[in-house]
């Protein structure tokens, strides 16, 4: 496997071989800047910081070889997110159980007070599902593993909460928005009557 990895590099190796050629420069003693001559180190160090610098900018696949080891090419990937460091599993149950069981409380007694064909609220294996008939349906649920709460809008798409600690709610990140406040806003525009979830 080594053997056959290295042979596919040799064209990569030999490109950057001819590149490296055309940095040469002229002798550092003959290097001049405004008419005033620049010490052979100081001439040098320019070379190599160009050098670098150039390097760092090139891209292996503007040569057309794209032969990346798995090693390298996943070393390259955005580090994985521990969610378990930031929230214990039995503090996020015991908050995400509480939002839902309250938004799940006010949604029932919301329908009382609207007249939606279809409206119906159920929650069933840690999945609160609100139906609105033709206006479409919510389903809110919780992930665990991310210590979020999920949800899918008619309105808005789908969403995903953290828990805030300092404003004591779950927090759409990407907008900055409250999960009841989403609601809140969303059932009045669907429904035509105002609800209070906070």
């Amino acid at each position: 496997m080594a053997a056959h990895s290295t042979w596919k590099l040799i064209p990569l190796r030999r490109t950057l071989s001819r590149a490296l050629k055309t940095l040469s420069a002229p002798s550092p003693s003959s290097i001049s800047t405004q008419d005033s001559l620049i010490s052979p180190q100081h001439a040098t160090g320019s070379l190599l910081k160009s050098s670098s610098l150039w390097l760092s900018t090139f891209s292996y696949r503007s040569i057309g070889y794209r032969y990346y080891s798995s090693a390298i090419e996943g070393s390259l990937g955005p580090a994985a997110i521990n969610y378990t460091s930031v929230m214990q599993e039995d503090e996020y149950h015991k908050l995400a159980n509480s939002t839902i069981h309250v938004l799940l409380e006010k949604l029932e007694e919301y329908g009382d007070s609207v007249e939606i064909d279809g409206y119906d609220v159920d929650y069933g294996n840690e999945v609160l599902t609100l139906k609105l008939g033709r206006l479409g349906t919510y389903v809110i649920n919780k992930q665990t593993p991310n210590r979020q709460i999920w949800m899918s809008s008619p309105v808005s798409g789908p969403s995903r909460f953290d828990w805030d600690q300092h404003s004591r709610a779950w927090i759409y990140r990407r907008t900055t928005q409250d999960l009841s406040k989403v609601l809140e806003t969303e059932l009045l525009e669907l429904c035509g009557e105002p609800i209070h979830l906070s």
